[in-house]
């Protein structure tokens, strides 16, 4: 029994510390739109739209429908050598990944200015374990394009549409 209790104190001072350090858990986000037109695909996109519905926001088919409009014009990953051994064998990668889009209100004609959100990691490489190595690449790359759609909705959260003309 005092073991039990014991757990139970710990766990609830640990609550206690992790509550008074600032920190809580990722929550919705304040958008203030609730219609956005999406013009192209990335690989983002799903994690993207998800994000977008959890949040309340209807992804609309027609661009007259929507409040914001979003245009994922490119997405891309490079790989470039970081670093070679004694032998010229590759050591270190360096992995990117790059989204270009642009935002613009519904009721505006000209499309915002093109942004860039970029993602950067660094990884070792052995021949001896290629299988492995190659996994790692494919898991990196995974969770560079989730940053990416966590930084485009940090962004997106900026987006303040403007009022529609009552006619």
């Amino acid at each position: 029994m005092n073991h039990y209790i014991a757990r139970r104190l710990t766990i609830i001072l640990l609550a206690c510390v992790v509550a008074a350090c600032g920190f809580h858990l990722r929550g919705m986000a304040d958008l203030a739109f609730t219609k956005l037109y999406i013009k192209g695909s990335s690989s983002i996109s799903k994690d993207l739209i998800s994000a977008l519905k959890t949040n309340g926001v209807a992804i609309v088919k027609e661009p007259e429908d929507a409040e914001i409009l979003l245009d994922l014009m490119s997405d891309g990953q490079e790989k470039r050598i970081l670093s070679l051994g004694g032998t010229g064998s590759v050591r270190e990668f360096e992995l990117f990944y790059r989204i270009k889009f642009r935002v613009r209100d519904a009721s505006e004609e000209l499309w915002g200015q093109e942004q860039m959100i970029e993602s950067r990691r660094d990884f070792s490489y052995l021949d001896t374990e290629l299988l492995a190595k190659s996994y790692e690449e494919a898991m990196l790359y995974e969770d560079m394009r989730r940053d990416a759609s966590r930084e485009l909705m940090r962004r997106l959260v900026a987006q303040k549409p403007k009022a529609k003309a009552v006619k």
